[in-house]
């Protein structure tokens, strides 16, 4: 089941599933309620008539640094031992279509393509066992960087928290197995980044525990789960595209700030 969220024609905002190139609003929130329970609000919109926006509103965006052995080997520097774990803020999401900005503060921000899981119920200390259930979905995420701050400045927040640097998208795939899907960053129609996220470091349900024994999920919070190698610099007027097998593609134009 794929779950958007979206501006209607009426200027109303709303969940919905999407089948195929329809849009069928729904009542109520999946993060509120068993989205099997969502019954359904009118009839189906053609996709084209609607204005699909980042699927969740985070209260916060935890990101995962160093996930894949050759995303490390390009920066030269070693694997953690234990999940590196860094925040976004809320403020740096935007949707699908939306803008991604490049500030005047840096001179090379990169893009990194990452899987992204969706917390879909409150969860705290979660087990091996029972960390997937707390997912309610995946979508597609870009964790663009400001590359020459973050080597300034020595800690990440800076350079990965302005605004428009956390492109999600296009929708929540509720049916998706985390542990084989294709992860691509395209860039002007040019393949910057392709990887599997077979090649984890951490997987899904050890990053989940890790950082839930650090902090309480909240139902619309995502977990960015790192980038594979191949981050390269964005510029104005480039078209930017994050691609991930079983769930869709992301686009994003990227603008000068």
């Amino acid at each position: 089941m794929r779950i958007a969220r979206a501006l209607l024609p009426n200027g109303d905002l709303t969940f919905g599933q999407v089948t195929d190139d329809r849009f069928q609003p729904l009542h109520g929130s999946p993060f509120s309620q068993p989205r099997q329970a969502l019954p359904a609000a009118g009839q189906p919109l053609p996709l084209t008539e609607v204005r699909l926006l980042a699927p969740c509103q985070p209260s916060k965006v935890i990101c995962v640094g160093r996930n894949y052995a050759e995303h490390a080997a390009e920066h030269g520097v070693d694997l953690p031992s234990e999940p590196l774990i860094f925040l976004k803020p809320p403020s740096a999401v935007v949707g699908p279509g939306d803008r991604v900005l490049l500030p005047a503060l840096s001179q090379r921000v990169e893009h990194e393509a990452e899987l992204t899981a969706v917390i879909g119920r409150r969860a705290h200390r979660l087990t091996l066992e029972n960390a997937l259930e707390a997912v309610l979905g995946y979508t597609c995420g870009n964790d663009v960087t400001a590359r020459d701050l973050q080597r300034r400045d020595g800690q990440w927040s800076r350079a990965k928290g302005f605004d428009t640097f956390c492109p999600l998208g296009p929708w929540i795939e509720t049916d998706l197995d985390w542990r084989a899907q294709q992860v691509q960053c395209l860039v002007n129609g040019e393949v910057r980044q392709s990887g599997s996220t077979a090649d984890m470091v951490f997987g899904l349900p050890e990053l989940l525990v890790y950082v839930s024994a650090v902090m309480t999920l909240e139902p619309g919070d995502v977990l960015m789960t790192g980038t594979p190698s191949g981050v390269s610099p964005l510029h104005a007027g480039d078209q930017l595209v994050v691609s991930i097998s079983g769930i869709g593609t992301l686009h994003n134009p990227v603008s000068a700030a």
